[in-house]
């Protein structure tokens, strides 16, 4: 079994030693200690922090990381930490759809203002004012509806 030094650890996963350090105290990682106190890491705590980068990348927590990766005490045949990972990240993606939709309504706005804009061409300086009730944008304008309410 290979083992990896601390700063051995760093290069090859692109994390640094003050994270390595964060993570062992935080419980996600595993060191062992040679007789003069060095750490040193099994090639399977590679495989973890692979995981915890990918995870964090989708926008997982460290308390939810820590959760999932303590589900392997409960759980030799892995199963658990399989249906926990597919009910979160089922989770992910279903926010990630609803500030996806918030964004294109977003996009839609701005290009709606961009249309606006440039269709108002030698009329700008009426906007808000006479042309409202004729505007092709009344029934979407801010402008007209406040005008139309007071």
């Amino acid at each position: 079994m290979k083992r990896y030094k601390i700063g051995e650890l760093a290069g090859l996963t692109g994390l640094t030693v003050r994270t390595l350090r964060y993570y062992e105290e935080e419980g996600l990682i595993k060191a062992y200690r040679t007789a003069g106190g060095q750490r040193y890491y099994s090639e399977e705590v590679i495989i973890y922090l692979r995981r915890i980068i990918e995870l964090k990348s989708l926008g997982f927590t460290l308390d939810e990381i820590r959760s999932i990766i303590r589900l392997k005490d409960r759980d030799s045949s892995g199963n658990k930490r399989r249906l926990e990972l597919l009910s979160r990240y089922r989770m992910k993606l279903s926010e990630s759809l609803e500030r996806k939709k918030k964004i294109e309504e977003h996009i839609d706005e701005l290009e709606w203002h961009i249309r606006q804009l440039e269709d108002a061409e030698g009329n700008f300086q009426q906007c808000p004012g006479t042309l409202c009730l004729e505007c092709q944008y009344k029934e979407r304008c801010t402008f007209f509806k406040s005008e139309s309410d007071g």
